[in-house]
């Protein structure tokens, strides 16, 4: 039976840290099954889910410690199961972009929760250009059968109107306009 782990890593970025993690989970018989590095500042940080035995679960979970000690890097892990994905019918990316206002993350994830959307992926940045604030934030929304999809759509176009955002939704997985 596969036993499952996700591995949340955070420090200070520097060469060779992904590269030492990975050959952790190799030396224990693990697979990396999924992963998602990014620098958020100076600091560095992954997640990963990874299989194996019980028995190399079990031995990854006993030396990642040390190893987080020697790397300087705070750790947490936590056993999992194989992710079932549900049964929706299509999935929709949403990118919103503007100036950058305190609550838009807020307002959105509100929307989405408010209509029991399944976020799939967030990927949200701001910067700082010639004093203009500006973000950009990219949602990936799964869509199950029971949501009518213009609707929605129309939806998130009004919302993006009333933050003063551009919107663009893009349909996936070859779902075309009713």
């Amino acid at each position: 039976m596969t036993n499952y782990l996700v591995v949340t890593a955070m420090g200070a970025d520097r060469p060779g840290l992904v590269s030492r993690l990975a050959r952790l989970a190799s030396e224990c018989d693990c697979d990396i099954v999924d992963s998602r590095m990014a620098l958020f500042g100076n600091e560095f940080t992954l997640i990963m889910m990874i299989s194996g035995s019980w028995t190399a679960i079990t031995k990854i979970e006993s030396l990642l410690p040390s190893l987080s000690v020697e790397l300087e890097l705070m750790t947490v892990m936590k056993r999992t199961s194989k992710h079932t994905p549900k049964n929706f019918i299509s999935r929709i990316e949403v990118l919103f972009n503007g100036e950058d206002q305190r609550g838009t993350m807020k307002s959105i994830t509100q929307f989405l929760a408010d209509r029991g959307l399944d976020l799939a992926a967030v990927r949200s940045h701001a910067d700082d250009n010639d004093n203009l604030k500006t973000q950009s934030i990219l949602l990936a929304i799964n869509i199950p059968d029971k949501v009518d999809l213009l609707k929605l759509e129309q939806g998130i176009h009004e919302l993006a109107e009333s933050m003063s955002l551009e919107c663009t939704i893009k349909r996936m997985q070859g779902i075309a306009a009713p």
